[in-house]
């Protein structure tokens, strides 16, 4: 009796050890839910016998045709695990660990300002997982420009999180792991524009946020953006859905910093004849906020730049968005006023995310067409916003 236990224990352990002692490199095989195959309208929603798929750190080969989650039918052969790496060490969250917000300035853990520079992606429903935000790509953010943190621009509408809450989710969530390991930190993106009220989204904004935090709320190196851009509304309508959206972040992460755009597209006004003066009259009753303002070089000249110089004096800013071409991430560029801005921010401690991290045909965009879909990502591919971008964030490193 004692030989047929230990003979099946034997067993037993074998089986587990085989199962799982040999892992496999799922770097370039797609994660569910990015699915490997398309339908007959584009919408890649299946794989195919053959394909290969992991989910949840495990490899998987599908048997035949099947949209079912990888593992949850016998149309899955599982494969084993997925290989691990370890977290990169030595970046910009192990520099500075967990930020908070003291004065006017971003700080680290030491109460000492810190200036944050890096890129914001594009729409995630545009230029995502697996299109311009892929392993190789983050890694190439987080290593060769040195960028201390990504932007995850969800659009709302325009084909964004309204029309797959679930899956846009799944998306950031992935992303921010890929961001996470990569040592940088992560701001996620509610990226209203039309709609310009954010109250419009209320509710799509409070249960974004209730799930995305509390799927990340072990982590520390998260900010959270709760409205991009709004516009043709007044500060007191944005005053009003802060106060519905931020108690959702601060019940699960009550110290996580949040940032909160400013009327007129995120100028304080600027652009709408408003004021900074209608924020600091009427503030957010919360510690660790912040305000942003976005600006374009060749549309917002002087008139724009002094708005921001005045409103770093006295409140909190984050410029979460910028380019070097006009408001609309187009045409020729003008580094001369966008080094005015630079030196600006520089100077106050400003940190920024430049638009963007894509291969959009727009001169905004750092890299050239089709870059993104080659999977390369070196200078050869950057257009000419893409080179100065790229040494503004490398300057001073």
């Amino acid at each position: 009796m004692i030989k047929k236990i230990i003979t099946a224990s034997g067993l037993l352990f074998l089986l587990l050890f085989y199962s799982h002692s040999y892992a496999n490199n799922c770097h370039d095989i797609n994660e569910y839910p990015n699915w490997t195959q398309s339908n007959w309208a584009g919408v890649y929603d299946h794989a195919l016998a053959g394909d290969k798929m992991h989910h949840q750190g495990v490899l998987y080969r599908a048997n035949w045709w099947t949209n079912a989650i990888p593992g949850s039918t016998g149309a899955w052969q599982k494969l084993g695990l997925c290989e691990t790496q370890p977290p990169v060490e030595g970046g910009p969250f192990s520099r500075h660990g967990k930020l908070s917000v003291c004065g006017t300035t971003l700080c680290n853990e030491s109460k000492i300002p810190v200036q944050l520079r890096g890129m914001s992606s594009h729409g995630l429903q545009w230029f995502g997982l697996n299109k311009c935000l892929t392993t190789k790509s983050m890694e190439v953010l987080a290593q060769q420009w040195q960028a201390d943190i990504v932007r995850l621009s969800l659009y709302v509408q325009e084909g964004g999180y309204i029309t797959d809450p679930v899956g846009f989710t799944e998306q950031v969530n992935q992303l921010i792991t890929m961001a996470s390991n990569l040592d940088m930190y992560v701001l996620v993106d509610w990226h209203q524009l039309n709609p310009g009220d954010p109250n419009e989204n209320l509710q799509a904004a409070k249960q974004f946020f209730n799930n995305i935090v509390l799927a990340n709320k072990h982590r520390s190196n998260i900010i959270y953006d709760i409205a991009n851009e709004p516009n043709g509304v007044n500060w007191q309508s944005i005053h009003d859905y802060a106060l519905e959206v931020i108690p959702v972040i601060r019940d699960l992460d009550p110290d996580a910093v949040v940032l909160v755009g400013t009327h007129g597209w995120s100028t304080f006004g600027a652009s709408d004849g408003g004021s900074y003066m209608d924020i600091v009259n009427n503030p957010l009753p919360f510690a660790n906020i912040m305000y942003t303002f976005h600006f374009y070089a060749a549309s917002h000249r002087e008139f724009h730049r002094n708005m921001l110089d005045k409103a770093s004096d006295v409140l909190p800013v984050f410029v979460t968005e910028w380019g070097t071409q006009n408001y609309k991430g187009e045409d020729e560029n003008d580094f001369v006023s966008a080094q005015a801005y630079i030196d600006l921010m520089a100077n106050k401690k400003i940190s920024w995310t430049n638009w963007n991290y894509s291969d959009d045909w727009r001169s905004g965009a750092v890299f050239k067409a089709g870059a993104c879909q080659q999977g390369n990502f070196d200078d050869s591919q950057l257009k000419e916003a893409g080179i100065w971008v790229k040494q503004q964030i490398i300057n001073g490193r």
